[in-house]
């Protein structure tokens, strides 16, 4: 145990808890699209909650909101790299099963890694045939490609969003919490604003105290506790280490998609989520720490 950092002891575990929170987006979303709730109308709401929450645990801890503008400019692309990443996600949900679709968004380890230029050739390809085989349709499925597409976009953006955390030097002191914050408060903005320059009604579909428990949940597992988390896991071990953990994120996503929505889990993705699976624990294993 002598061998192992604090940052090692406090990382690990906030990237575990960051994959497993991610993939409960399915579990409180896909629920809310199915009574007609609009994109723009769950994701506002997500967003809100949270900000109001964070902001709440900011008060209390008397932490100051005050940043500068150099901070505040990066605080703004980190938001809109965040709050794409949702839309991307939750559009992909129209048209491929939910578990797929954030199983898909697992590439963004390797699309980090690509960027921070710490990739192994022998994991990218593993790793790209695994989303291969899994997006390939069977006799169980068709697989639409807008929605991989969709869930691909998601990922890329997901992961500038990682690495402009783990490089930035410019936020390097900003609180886990209150970098949360203002990324969070960027998209409840955006989707605020949708909304109030379309026709969308910003409650259809939002009848009933589950869908309310469910955007609750939404913005405090999938939002909150994951961005929150992986900031941490980000500062502590870097952004590939803390992306490369989001192996828990797949397994948890297609739990519910297949437990909770009866998803087909077919023989592809099973492959593929393994394929995957072992070539980014081939990534983990092969680093210095």
């Amino acid at each position: 145990m002598k061998n192992i950092s604090k940052n090692a002891i406090i990382g690990y575990p906030a990237g575990i808890i960051t994959g497993i929170t991610y993939g409960l987006n399915p579990l409180f979303g896909v629920p809310l699209m199915k009574e007609g709730a609009a994109i723009e109308s769950i994701l506002f709401f997500r967003y809100a909650i949270a900000v109001l929450f964070l902001g709440g645990f900011l008060l209390l801890s008397r932490q100051s909101f005050k940043i500068s503008w150099k901070q505040a400019d990066v605080l703004l692309i980190l938001g809109l790299l965040y709050t794409s990443s949702s839309v991307f996600l939750f559009e992909a949900y129209n048209y491929i099963a939910s578990g797929l679709a954030t199983t898909i968004i697992f590439l963004y380890p390797v699309l980090v890694a690509i960027i921070m230029v710490f990739l192994r050739v022998v994991s990218i390809i593993l790793t790209f045939v695994g989303v291969v085989i899994m997006t390939q349709s069977d006799s169980t499925q068709t697989i639409n490609p807008i929605g991989v597409i969709l869930s691909l976009g998601s990922a890329l953006v997901y992961a500038l969003f990682i690495v402009i955390i783990n490089r930035s030097k410019i936020i390097s002191n900003i609180s886990n919490s209150l970098l949360t914050f203002y990324a969070l408060t960027v998209g409840a903005i955006i989707f605020f604003g949708k909304i109030t320059l379309s026709d969308i009604h910003i409650t259809t579909g939002l009848t009933g105290n589950m869908a309310w428990l469910n955007l609750v949940g939404l913005a405090i597992l999938p939002t909150v506790v994951s961005t929150a988390t992986l900031a941490i896991a980000t500062r502590n071990i870097g952004a590939t280490k803390a992306s490369v953990l989001g192996v828990f994120e797949p397994v948890t996503a297609i739990l519910i998609g297949t437990v909770v929505f009866g998803e087909a889990l077919t023989t592809n993705i099973i492959v593929g989520i393994l394929l995957s699976i072992a070539a980014i624990t081939f990534m983990i294993a092969k680093t210095k720490r």
